[in-house]
């Protein structure tokens, strides 16, 4: 077992073990990865403050998200093509969030159905929503996350249209791979993610296949799901999921303080500062420097959270201490999960547990809940000062 002290000992192991278009799948962001790369870097920017003399005995990382009590407040995002990482992953992935007591969320996009994760859970997981042109496959999919017994929608917002990623179109990006030379090659030096995946029936998007209209392949699926992202998703259309689903709702993609007004207005429990890891509109702002002019927007109507660039505990403490009420992790736990299947996103969740845990009592704070912006160096550019057209 290779000694694992840091997310990045998981990254460089998951880049050794998984075909490379599935590596370059989850580390990528779109166009020239601009704001995929200051996700990280402006965290960087954000300064601890050290607190000496305290007591640090009987610490606590226990909070809630949208009423519900969590280990830390971390929850795993949605991730697409996870069962592509590691054989089974979007079950791996919740099992491993469930013993850890975090939420696991799935995607629309997952390998694993929505039927396959509540089959080998025992808790409530979250079922993140893309919406398609197909209302009927919409409503079918919101009932079967319904009937599994989901306690949260995460609805995604910024992903009307597909942005674009370089490395997946060089890749050609396909699950399950498609058998060419190059890739025929690249598999045959990845032999342990091989013989798992012949372990299992799961090697496609089974929220999908069997589930929407005339798509019951890999080519149609491929077609259809090309043409599907609905581009005229508008906050009417919100307003309708909102009632079809009836339960907790999460808007994820929140980059604008009117828009986070919006998200207030149609009566969502929550909102995800997010700009989807990068892979969206390259040149926008990081999610950590949005987050404070939302929360200013706000932060008294509506829980808010946030995801993009967590690559630590001291990332998440930071996000906490500015004012989210939690936090998701993406690329951290697939690096974990690509590296070492369920058990490196056990370790992946430890790590930054134990991160997360350390820091708060070095800055003088035993309960997550008392974390607030006294504890933190903001430059007083971080916002920045920008000029509108």
């Amino acid at each position: 077992m290779p000694v694992i002290t840091c997310i990045d000992d998981l990254k460089r192991l998951h880049r050794r073990r998984a075909p490379k278009m599935f590596y370059d799948y989850a580390e990528s962001g779109s166009w020239t990865e601009q704001t995929f790369r200051e996700n990280t870097t402006d965290f960087e920017k954000i300064r601890l403050r050290q607190k000496v003399a305290v007591d640090m005995s009987n610490r606590s990382t226990r909070t809630t998200m949208i009423g519900e009590e969590v280990a830390m407040p971390i929850a795993l995002a949605p991730v697409g093509l996870t069962g592509m990482q590691s054989a089974d992953g979007e079950i791996k992935a919740a099992r491993a969030a469930e013993a850890f007591g975090v939420p696991f969320t799935l995607s629309t996009m997952s390998i694993c159905s929505i039927e396959d994760v509540a089959e080998h859970t025992s808790k409530p997981f979250w079922f993140q929503l893309y919406v398609m042109r197909d209302e009927d496959f919409v409503d079918n999919v919101i009932g079967r996350a319904k009937a599994a017994g989901c306690s949260a929608l995460v609805l995604t917002l910024d992903l009307q249209i597909l942005g674009q990623r370089h490395k997946d179109l060089v890749n050609g990006l396909s699950a399950p791979p498609r058998p060419t030379p190059r890739t025929l090659l690249d598999l045959s030096t990845r032999w342990r993610w091989g013989l798992e995946m012949l372990g299992t029936k799961r090697r496609t998007f089974r929220n999908i296949v069997g589930h929407a209209k005339n798509v019951g392949n890999v080519q149609s699926l491929m077609s259809w799901t090309a043409e599907q992202f609905d581009p005229q998703l508008d906050w009417a259309k919100i307003r309708r999921i909102k009632e079809k689903w009836g339960g907790k709702l999460i808007l994820k993609g929140i980059l604008d303080e009117e828009d986070a007004r919006k998200a207030v207005d149609v009566g969502a429990d929550a909102i995800v500062v997010s700009n989807h890891g990068g892979r969206q509109l390259d040149g926008a702002l990081s999610s950590i420097r949005m987050l404070p002019p939302i929360l200013r927007a706000v932060g008294d109507q509506i829980e808010v959270h946030m995801d993009g660039g967590i690559r630590s505990g001291q990332d998440a403490l930071k996000a906490v201490a500015l004012g989210a009420k939690g936090t998701y992790i993406g690329r951290a736990y697939i690096y974990g999960l690509g590296a070492m299947g369920q058990a490196g996103v056990t370790r992946a969740l430890e790590v930054l547990h134990k991160e997360l845990d350390v820091s708060m009592a070095f800055c003088g704070r035993r309960d997550i809940n008392d974390v607030g912006r006294d504890i933190l160096y903001v430059p007083k550019d971080f916002e920045g000062e920008w000029q509108d057209a």
